[in-house]
């Protein structure tokens, strides 16, 4: 939240506030809400909040990045309700109102992780920017990498899996008609990785919720991606010697690139498909004393089997391998896979957290005892019906004229990116290649990690408000991309992403590059500056 909020913060004070001339909805309307009767659920409060001075609850002292993010919001109308759809389900939800200049849409939020707090970040892009907003935590309250919550709580896995997000979506809406006295026009839903997984469930289970879904890195077959985490831990720690310390990252980073950065003809530090990249772990092996700068012979076996991807004692594929070219970064290998420590990374905490309280339902579970087959099936019979959205038949949301964007970082270092190539094929299969076409769009981000940053060109306005040193239209905001689809039939063939400089982020553009709809992929035209998207095309792969 913090890093996402710092990357918002210079654009919020900058946006145009023409509209604010407009004539406001009185405080009264407002707060007549807290009698609005809606089946489950009951409003708490219902308040104008004036104009930058709303804190997040729990939020003892702002940094700067946060102060301006809230500062620049506008007055608003903010409903807090409790919903209990269940004996054992509470699910607060909050639904935020611009009190002048509604651009008659509503957005819905998703959540990473596994949830437990409302995005009041989002929750300000959307007033700010003209939208109606609403948000939960999905049912619990906690840290997003903390599933204790969910043991002994069956109810509440069912919430956070889907149930929440569409009550959030109905009861919004319905307040949002009822403030408003008209229904928004236009519903719209984003996600990224858990969020993008609820964005695929919206669209199979609620089709008729929203009318754009983008849905970016879906855990979507979660039972499989967080087997994965344990088999990619067991790898790891079981043997000690098999355990990849992060201080060796950058020498394996540094082989791949020189193997495979140079064949899409730009030695730039990426790899435009990772696919066509067949780095050899065992060239690295030392030929000497160990070193940082080389693996010992057990390491580059585990090495081989992360980029394998996880398989049952049958050969069956569990999840897709990770793939060569992102292993270094904040965002990388180093806290998702290795960690500072054995069995501290982000993929052992998820599935320590997840089979403990989600599917064995033990506090004392030892991973180190988990037998792979036993552990998925289990997931699978315990899970699957609450957190999975794998249904590729998305016909009924097509016929209600909806769109869905999909996105996926080829360098994401939590679930391989070919995870979302195979949900995407699934769905061409069902539907059909031009049915499909009609109503889905794919991108495969060069160099990008788990929902952003990396070293590719990876941002296209994923958090929902343009910087100022890019353009304001639907070629460089995915948001905007999926509106004049949905609105205007504008169907996004491609968009232009950007890469910024680190220290300061979002405000000097270091790279631009076209982020091209799958199969077409990103190649470089032979002339010009090649940190230049105008340089590059959209053609067909080369494999």
């Amino acid at each position: 939240m913090t890093k996402q909020v710092a990357t918002l913060a210079v654009w919020v004070l900058s946006l145009p506030l023409a509209w604010a001339q407009q004539p406001a909805i009185g405080d009264n309307a407002c707060a007549k809400l807290v009698s609005l009767s809606l089946p489950t659920a009951k409003i708490v409060s219902a308040q104008m909040v004036a104009a930058g001075v709303f804190t997040p609850p729990g939020t003892t002292q702002l940094n700067p990045a946060e102060k301006a993010i809230y500062a620049g919001v506008p007055a608003f109308c903010r409903v807090v309700l409790m919903d209990t759809p269940t004996a054992d389900s509470a699910i607060p939800i909050e639904v935020w109102m611009p009190a002048r200049g509604w651009n008659g849409k509503f957005r819905g939020m998703g959540n990473g992780g596994f949830a437990g707090s409302i995005d009041y970040g989002g929750l300000a892009v959307a007033v700010t920017e003209g939208y109606s907003g609403g948000a939960t935590d999905t049912g619990h309250s906690g840290a997003a990498y903390d599933a204790s919550w969910a043991l002994g709580h069956p109810e509440k896995v069912i919430d956070y899996g889907y149930r929440a997000i569409h009550e959030m979506t109905v009861k919004s809406k319905a307040i949002v008609e009822a403030y408003y006295a008209e229904p928004a026009k236009r519903n719209y839903f984003a996600g990224c990785s858990n969020g993008g997984r609820e964005a695929l469930m919206e669209a199979q289970r609620y089709p008729a919720d929203y009318d754009g879904i983008i849905s970016g890195a879906p855990s979507y077959n979660a039972t499989h991606v967080i087997s994965n985490f344990l088999y990619n831990s067991r790898a790891l720690t079981l043997d000690p010697g098999d355990y990849i310390p992060s201080a060796k990252l950058s020498a394996i980073h540094d082989a791949v690139l020189a193997a495979c950065d140079g064949a899409d003809g730009v030695a730039d530090g990426v790899i435009n498909d990772p696919r066509n990249c067949h780095f050899i772990p065992a060239t690295l092996v030392c030929k000497g004393p160990e070193t940082d700068t080389c693996l010992t012979a057990k390491q580059a076996h585990t090495l081989d089997v992360l980029y394998a991807g996880g398989h049952d004692s049958k050969g069956n594929l569990i999840l897709p391998g990770y793939l060569p070219g992102s292993e270094l970064g904040a965002n990388g290998w180093g806290p998702w896979i290795v960690g500072p420590a054995p069995g501290q990374s982000g993929i052992s905490v998820f599935a320590l957290q997840y089979f403990t309280n989600m599917v064995y339902e033990k506090r004392d579970w030892d991973y180190k005892k988990a037998v792979i087959d036993d552990a998925l099936k289990a997931a699978v019979e315990k899970t699957a019906h609450a957190l999975d959205a794998t249904d590729p038949n998305l016909r009924p949301f097509a016929a209600r004229g909806g769109k869905l964007i999909l996105y996926h970082g080829w360098n994401d270092p939590t679930y391989s990116a070919l995870n979302t190539v195979n949900y995407y094929n699934d769905v061409r299969k069902v539907t059909g290649p031009r049915e499909t076409d009609s109503f889905v769009r794919l991108y495969l981000v060069p160099g990008m990690q788990h929902c952003g940053f990396g070293p590719g060109a990876w941002y296209f306005d994923q958090a929902g408000l343009p910087p100022a040193a890019l353009p304001d239209d639907a070629r460089h905001d995915i948001n905007l991309a999926l509106e004049a689809w949905v609105e205007k039939g504008l169907a996004p063939e491609s968009m232009i992403a950007a890469k910024f400089a680190e220290k300061e982020p979002f405000t000097q553009v270091l790279m631009t590059r076209p982020v091209c709809a799958f199969p077409l992929e990103v190649r470089y035209n032979g002339t010009g500056d090649t940190n230049d998207a105008a340089n590059f095309t959209c053609a067909s792969a080369a494999r």
